[in-house]
C-alpha cells in the first residue's frame, strides 16, 4: 500500500472515530444519551449510506462507461422520491410490519424503477447509451409525476416531503441502521464480487467478451443489486446528492483507477465524507441541524467543477 493511500485511509479513520464528539461538550446522563443515541447512530447511518452511494457511484460509472452516471442517472433516487412523497400525501400516518410506510414506498419506487432499467440493459437490444438515455428519460417522467403529487398536497404533507427531500441522517437509536445494515452488507459483497469483470470492462466491452466477461450479466447485477442498497438507503434517509458522483473522481485523483482500489477505497471514503458533511450540518449553524443533502450539495457542486477544470487532458 502506498503512502498515499495510508494517509489517506488514516484521515478517514480520523473522521470517522471523531465526528460524533464534535459539537457542544457532553456531560452527564444527558450527554450521554447524546452521545449514544443521537450522535453514534448518526455516525453509524452515514457509514452505511456514504459507503453504499460511494461504492454503488463508482461502479455505475464503471458500467456505463461515463464518469457523470450515478444511481441517479438510471432513475433509482427519482423513484424513490415517488413512492415516498406519493404516501406522505395520500397515507401519512399507515404502518407496515412496524416501518413507516414512506420507507416501504421509496423502496419498492427505486425498485421498480431500476428493474425496468435493468431489464432494458439485460434484454441486449440496446446500447449502454440508450440504457443512460432511458434512466435520464424515466427520471424525467418521475420526477414530473412527483411535482403533480405535490401539488394535490395540504400544508403538512407539503412540509413533510420538502423536508425528507432534502436528506437527513438524524434519528434516535440504532433501529435504522440495524434494519438498514444488512442490506448495505449483501449490497456491498456482491458488488465488490465483480471487480474482476469490471475490470476487464475498462479495456472495453470486445475485449472482456474475449476475456469470458457475460457483459449482459455483470451489467443486470450491478444495476438491480446497486438499487437495493441504493433505494434502501434512500428510502430510510432521503435522496443525498453528489456522493456518488464526487466520491470516485476524488479516489481516482488520490489512489488511480484500478478497480481493485478504486472500488474499496470509494466505499471508505464514501462512508467518511458523509459523516463529514453531516457533522458539519450538526455545527455550522448553532442550535440549529442543517440537512445533510444540503451540504452534501453545496460541498459536491463546486468540487466537482473544480475536478473538471483542473483534470489534465
Amino acid at each position: 500500500m502506498t503512502l498515499r493511500a495510508v494517509l489517506a485511509m488514516a484521515i478517514c479513520v480520523a473522521i470517522l472515530c471523531g465526528a460524533p464528539f464534535v459539537g457542544p461538550p457532553l456531560e452527564g446522563e444527558q450527554g450521554a444519551f447524546i452521545l449514544w443515541q443521537l450522535r453514534v447512530p448518526r455516525v453509524v447511518m452515514g457509514v452505511l449510506v456514504g459507503s453504499t452511494l460511494g461504492l454503488t457511484g463508482a461502479v455505475y460509472q464503471t458500467i456505463f462507461a461515463n464518469p457523470l452516471a450515478t444511481p441517479s442517472t438510471v432513475g433509482t433516487t427519482a423513484g424513490a422520491a415517488l413512492g415516498a412523497l406519493f404516501v406522505l400525501v395520500f397515507f401519512p400516518t399507515v404502518t407496515f410490519i412496524g416501518m413507516p410506510i414512506v420507507a416501504v414506498a421509496a423502496f419498492g419506487g427505486a425498485l421498480a424503477v431500476t428493474g425496468f432499467i435493468s431489464s432494458i440493459a439485460a434484454s441486449g437490444r440496446a446500447r449502454i447509451n440508450d440504457v443512460l438515455l432511458a434512466g435520464i428519460a424515466i427520471s424525467l417522467a418521475a420526477s414530473a409525476l412527483t411535482t403533480g403529487v405535490q401539488s394535490q398536497a395540504g400544508m403538512g404533507a407539503t412540509f413533510a416531503s420538502v423536508r425528507w427531500a432534502l436528506g437527513h441522517l438524524a434519528q434516535v437509536g440504532l433501529q435504522g441502521a440495524q434494519i438498514l445494515a444488512p442490506i448495505v452488507a449483501i449490497t456491498t459483497i456482491v458488488l465488490l464480487t465483480q471487480i474482476p469483470a469490471l475490470q476487464a470492462m475498462v479495456a472495453g466491452e470486445d475485449r472482456a467478451h474475449a476475456q469470458g466477461v457475460n457483459i449482459r450479466r455483470v451489467r443486470t447485477i450491478c444495476l438491480g443489486v446497486g438499487a437495493l442498497g441504493v433505494g434502501a438507503c434512500v428510502a430510510w434517509c432521503g435522496p443525498i446528492a453528489f456522493v456518488g458522483l464526487i466520491v470516485p473522481h476524488i479516489v481516482r485523483l488520490t489512489l488511480g483507477a484500478a478497480r481493485r482500489v478504486l472500488l474499496p477505497a470509494s466505499m471508505v471514503f464514501g462512508g467518511a465524507f458523509l459523516v463529514l458533511c453531516d457533522t458539519i450540518g450538526r455545527v455550522i449553524v448553532p442550535s440549529q441541524d442543517l440537512p445533510v443533502g444540503v451540504v452534501t450539495a453545496a460541498i459536491g457542486a463546486p468540487l466537482l467543477v473544480a475536478l473538471i477544470v483542473k483534470r489534465p487532458d
